[in-house]
C-alpha cells in the first residue's frame, strides 16, 4: 500500500534581479511541520544549496540561515547573505553562464541543524549581469533578449517569442500528441499549460519502450522505469491512463529520458505548488481540480467543480507490493522531485474532501502522470 506523510513544505516565491552584479537575492518559504501545521513565530534552521546542471547536480554554493517565521509561517532570507559553508565557493564566484541552477532547500522546523529536504526548484531568473564574464553588450531591437559581448544572447522569460507576453490564463489549449499517437486535451491554468488528461504512453519520447510489469512480485522488486494499467485492465487504462513508478517519470532514474510528449515534462513539486496556490491553496484547490459528478468518482465527490478544467480522475494506484487500490476514491499524480532515497513527492485528490494533498510515496508505487508544458 502507499505510504503518506506530511512534512516540511517550502516554495520559492520571488527572485529579485539587479542591473548590477548582486551580492544576494530574495527567497521566501512557508514552513510546515508535522501534520502540515504551520510553524509560526519560531526560529527555523535552513540550509540552502545552489545545484548546477540539474536537480541532482553538484552543489556549487552552500549556506545556512536561522530566520524566524511570521504569523503565517513565512520566512524571508537573502541567498548569498547567509553563513557560507567552509567548503563552498564564494557567492560572487558563481558562473551563472554555466547553468541551469537549482535552489535546494533543507529545513529544521525546530530551529536546529537536523535538516530535512523540503524542495528543489529551478532558478529560472538568474542575475543577468553575471551570466557572462564578457558582460551585456545591448538589448535586442525587439526588447526580448540580452545580447552579450561574446555574441550570444539570453532570452528574457515572459518577453521572448518563446515566452510570449500574452498567454491565456484559462480555457482549453491545442491538443497534443505523444510518441505513440495518443491525443490529449490541454488547459491553461494561470501561468501554466497542463495536460487535461492522464498520460497513456508506453514509450519515452525518444521511442524507447517502458516495460509493462503486471506481476506483483516483479513489480515489488523493480527499481527501473515501469508502467501498468489498474488491475492490468486495458479498458481501465483507456479511461484513467496508465500508472507509472517514479523511476519512469524522473530523468535522474530513467536515463535522462522524457515520458511526456516533446516540449512537455513531468512537473516538479514546486510547479505543482504554483498550480495549487493559483487555485486558492491546498484546502480548496482539490475541488477545482476534480471532474464533477459521480460517473468516475465515488459519491459524494465533495466540492468538485472542475472550474480549472483540469478534470482530475480517481485512477487509484498500485502499492510497492504490486497491489491495486483506490480507483473511484482517489487519484495521485507524480512530481519529478524526490524526497529522499526511497520516497518522492506527489499530489493527491480524494472523493470525500475538496483538499489537494501534498504527500510522499514509495518510488516503487504506481501513480498517474500529468504533463506540463516547458
Amino acid at each position: 500500500m502507499k505510504k503518506f506523510f506530511s512534512v516540511v513544505s517550502a516554495v520559492l516565491l520571488s527572485v529579485s534581479i539587479w542591473a548590477q552584479a548582486p551580492q544576494s537575492f530574495s527567497y521566501q518559504a512557508v514552513i510546515r511541520g508535522i501534520n502540515n501545521v504551520l510553524v509560526a513565530n519560531k526560529p527555523v534552521g535552513m540550509k540552502i544549496s545552489l545545484l548546477q546542471g540539474s536537480e541532482k547536480g553538484k552543489a556549487v554554493y552552500v549556506e545556512t540561515h536561522k530566520p524566524t517565521s511570521n504569523d503565517n509561517g513565512l520566512v524571508s532570507i537573502a541567498i548569498g547573505g547567509g553563513t557560507k559553508d567552509a567548503s563552498s565557493i564564494a557567492f560572487a564566484s558563481i558562473d551563472w553562464s554555466k547553468g541551469p541552477y537549482f535552489v535546494q532547500t533543507e529545513t529544521d522546523p525546530a530551529g536546529g541543524i537536523s535538516y530535512s529536504l523540503s524542495s528543489v526548484s529551478q532558478l529560472l531568473s538568474v542575475p543577468y549581469a553575471l551570466t557572462s564574464s564578457n558582460g551585456i553588450s545591448r538589448v535586442s531591437v525587439t526588447g526580448d533578449s540580452l545580447i552579450l559581448a561574446n555574441g550570444t544572447s539570453i532570452i528574457i522569460p515572459g518577453l521572448s517569442a518563446a515566452n510570449p507576453k500574452s498567454k491565456p490564463t484559462s480555457g482549453y489549449g491545442s491538443n497534443i500528441t505523444d510518441v505513440e499517437g495518443n491525443s490529449y486535451k490541454t488547459v491553461y491554468i494561470g501561468t501554466q499549460q497542463w495536460m487535461a488528461e492522464n498520460l497513456k504512453v508506453s514509450k519515452y519520447s525518444d521511442g524507447t519502450t517502458i516495460p509493462n510489469v503486471t506481476d506483483n512480485t516483479q513489480w515489488s522488486k523493480i527499481t527501473t522505469g515501469a508502467w501498468c494499467n489498474y488491475n492490468n485492465s486495458d479498458s481501465l487504462g483507456k479511461i484513467y491512463g496508465k500508472l507509472y513508478d517514479w523511476y519512469a517519470v524522473s530523468p535522474s532514474t530513467n536515463g535522462n529520458k522524457n515520458v511526456c510528449p516533446s516540449g512537455w515534462h513531468v512537473p516538479s513539486d514546486t510547479e505543482w505548488t504554483i498550480l495549487i496556490d493559483y487555485l486558492g491553496g491546498e484546502s480548496v484547490a482539490g475541488g477545482k481540480l476534480k471532474e464533477v459528478g459521480t460517473t468516475s468518482w465515488n459519491s459524494p465527490n465533495t466540492d468538485a467543480t472542475n472550474i480549472s478544467l483540469f478534470t482530475g480522475l480517481p485512477g487509484g494506484g498500485r502499492g510497492n507490493g504490486g497491489d491495486y487500490s483506490g480507483i473511484g476514491g482517489g487519484g495521485g499524480w507524480w512530481s519529478s522531485a524526490e524526497y529522499d532515497t526511497f520516497y518522492a513527492w506527489f499530489r493527491g485528490l480524494s472523493y470525500d474532501v475538496g483538499y489537494a494533498g501534498r504527500n510522499i510515496s514509495d518510488k516503487e508505487s504506481g501513480s498517474s502522470v500529468r504533463c506540463l508544458r516547458d
